[in-house]
């Protein structure tokens, strides 16, 4: 059988496309490889080697079956998955075969849960004292998703690393690498620690020891950057606050957007707005990992309401929440509510409720009784991750509640539509808000500020270059001025291992068929064309997808194509094709470049462009010799125009396709010699004028 490697579906030998999602079948089944920027946590015990030495076999399996169950256990929860078992040590990857977009942070959240599950264990078997090391590091993988038996899933420098800093951890410890340390500083505290003298490695390996989780998971505070292009937002949601106040009617807005628009940021600018005047504001999110209950941000928004912290003892929670539901509701009503929010909270010991309609009915007497105190403010951020159940109650909430001073404000990515396509729909009182990228203003005025450390004119050059790379993305803008201030990469063309997280876990968001093709349409570049992607999809899949991809907002189709009777595509993000590109190992770069090399050549495109174009695809495609002409051909093309800076360019690119002992490498060298002086006199005469 012929396994697809988009979608994995079974398929006859004879078949050439995949029955299921029509891509085209190779020759051979391959596993699925692709290049990821993934996130490894090694687990060992600490001299339970020589202990076991001294047990009876099945008391040595016993206690590792209990270890192994909790550190899987905690692994997975956050999202991870758990690679191998290599004696008495656990490797665990985050990142692969699903990226979420946080994974460094949720791979050291999982070692201190781990740190913590094993300190139980301690506490629950009187004959255990097991201690054990930990290290989470972070690098690019080649990872197979699909391995066969026997096969490791990841390979590369980031998993020998890794395995190197665990050695060196401290007992009961954790030591994180580098990127780790740069993704989630923020919101992880760490002790600094010499670096690690590690065997195979030429320079010593920094390290950072994590301490403890700095917030609750995606808690941070909001960065010091200004709110920038949001005033038409804000203005929308605090003219919607004051008829909520003014009419004690309720509200429901949604504001959508795609990760790091700034969502959080307007809800919490919007919330100290609102506490300003005097209302009451608490926030709940839905965790994307780990088991926050179907009622998970609104149990959240419940213990803010009544007091009840996170380190309250179950006796102490229950009380607090009975003594407040009383003192709002009253003895008559307060029992059954009780009980019902109770249950909300997964308290144990609770009883079953009788129905939904009941439960919810209790919910609403609460927060009804709550709002008539002071008007209030409920948030739900990352609505997109609730359960269906917090969806059915927020909408319910929204649709009974009346004469009520109460502002449901949500904050979602696109994806809520695709659970609930019909959310909000026939609410009184309902506004969605879609939040836009920054325009090249604004996002230049953000990059300037995040860039004052610089001297003004490097400020103003590279503001401008990070607001065309970022394309109005707040977040990234961020990520990206850190990068440049900071120096963390050495090569200015890396993306932040944050960006490609969040880009990353946006594509594993997507069927596995429409990812594909969008992965094979990356190799052409921003813009691509139809025509370019028939070599490995069949002509109603394509259409198919291409308009999927469309509806999504990842690709558009352009009116006009610089290639007669082609369909011309291009991609909404830069960014988004960049990250796309980076999933396909080296061999598969390699063919897909060649494919579309020949594509080009076929088409008999002309200009400056659409020759270079095709010379960088033979290149990257492994075939050199066919690119020196394409790029001699640019060369004289650009030269003739004085554009001699790019024409000695391409004819450097040129001599870099020419073996060695080619016989015109002398004369293409002249040519870039003498390009380049002529280059170098323009600009004086620009300087001159």
């Amino acid at each position: 059988m012929a396994i697809c490697p988009a979608c994995a579906q079974d398929n006859p030998e004879i078949a050439r496309f995949c029955l299921a999602c029509g891509t085209k079948l190779q020759g051979e089944t391959q596993p699925h490889e692709e290049r990821r920027v993934v996130t490894v946590i090694f687990v060992d015990l600490v001299g339970f080697t020589s202990r076991a030495e001294k047990l009876d076999p099945e008391d040595v399996r016993a206690i590792l079956s209990l270890y192994y169950e909790r550190v899987r256990a905690d692994i997975e929860s956050f999202g991870g998955v758990v690679e191998k078992f290599i004696g008495d040590a656990v490797m665990g990857l985050f990142g692969a075969p699903t990226s979420f977009g946080d994974d460094p942070e949720r791979a050291v959240r999982a070692g201190l849960a781990v740190l913590d599950s094993v300190a139980e264990l301690n506490a629950e078997h009187a004959d255990l004292d097991l201690e054990t090391r930990i290290a989470v590091n972070t690098g690019e993988a080649l990872v197979s998703l699909m391995p066969e038996q026997g096969q490791a899933m990841v390979a590369g420098d980031v998993v020998n690393t890794a395995s190197r800093l665990q050695s060196q951890a401290p007992v009961n410890g954790i030591l994180v690498g580098s990127e780790t340390y740069t993704c989630t500083r923020e919101v992880i505290t760490y002790a600094p620690v010499d670096a690690i003298q590690a065997k195979g490695k030429a320079e010593p390996v920094s390290a950072w020891q994590a301490l403890a989780a700095a917030y609750l998971p995606r808690e941070a505070e909001p960065s010091g950057a200004p709110l920038v292009a949001r005033d038409r937002e804000l203005r929308i949601l605090q003219d919607a606050w004051q008829r909520v106040v003014a009419d004690a009617s309720l509200h429901l807005v949604t504001v959508f957007a795609p990760p790091g628009i700034g969502k959080s940021r307007l809800g919490f600018e919007f919330m100290r707005r609102v506490a300003d005047g005097g209302g009451r504001t608490v926030k709940g999110r839905s965790l994307p990992y780990r088991d926050s209950g179907a009622y998970g941000a609104f149990a959240g928004q419940i213990k803010q309401l009544v007091g009840i912290f996170e380190n309250d003892s179950a006796d102490v929670a229950f009380a607090k929440l009975r003594a407040e539901v009383e003192r709002l509701l009253g003895t008559a009503q307060s029992e059954a509510v009780t009980d019902h929010l109770a249950v909300i909270l997964g308290f144990e010991g609770t009883t079953d409720v009788a129905d939904r309609e009941s439960l919810f009915f209790s919910v609403r007497c609460f927060v009804e009784a709550v709002a008539a105190e002071r008007p209030l403010l409920l948030v739900f951020e990352d609505l997109h991750w609730a359960d269906g159940a917090l969806l059915d109650l927020t909408e319910l909430l929204a649709a009974r509640m009346r004469n009520v001073a109460v502002f449901l404000l949500a904050l979602a990515r696109p994806e809520l539509l695709d659970s609930r396509p019909g959310w909000g729909s026939g609410l009184p009182s309902y506004l969605a808000l879609t939040l836009e990228p920054l325009t090249t203003t604004d996002a230049c005025a953000l990059a300037a500020h995040l860039l004052g450390s610089l001297a003004d004119a490097d400020r103003d050059r590279h503001a401008a270059l990070l607001a065309r790379t970022a394309e109005g993305n707040p977040l990234f803008l961020e990520q990206l001025a850190a990068t440049l201030t900071e120096q963390t990469f050495v090569q200015q063309s890396s993306l932040p291992t944050t960006i490609r997280g969040i880009v990353t876990a946006r594509l594993d968001a997507l069927p596995a068929d429409e990812r594909a093709l969008l992965v094979d349409a990356a190799v052409v570049g921003r813009v691509f064309w139809r025509g370019a992607l028939t070599q490995s999809w069949d002509d109603a899949t394509l259409t198919r997808l291409l308009g999927k991809l469309d509806s999504r907002d990842l690709v558009h189709r352009e009116m006009v194509s610089m290639i007669e009777g082609e369909q011309q595509f291009a991609f909404k993000h830069g960014l988004i094709r960049d990250v796309a590109y980076e999933l396909l190992p080296r061999r598969r770069r390699l063919e897909r470049h060649a494919e579309v090399a020949e594509f080009l050549e076929a088409a008999s495109l002309t200009g400056t462009e659409a020759v270079a174009a095709t010379a960088r695809h033979w290149r990257d495609g492994g075939r050199p010799e066919r690119a020196v002409d394409y790029f001699l051909t640019a060369a004289e093309l650009t030269g003739r125009g004085w554009a001699k800076d790019s024409a000695a360019m391409f004819y450097g690119e040129a001599l870099s396709c020419l073996p060695e002992d080619d016989e015109r490498r002398p004369m293409v060298r002249a040519k870039q010699l003498v390009h380049g002086v002529a280059a170098m006199h323009v600009m004086d005469m620009r300087r001159g004028s």
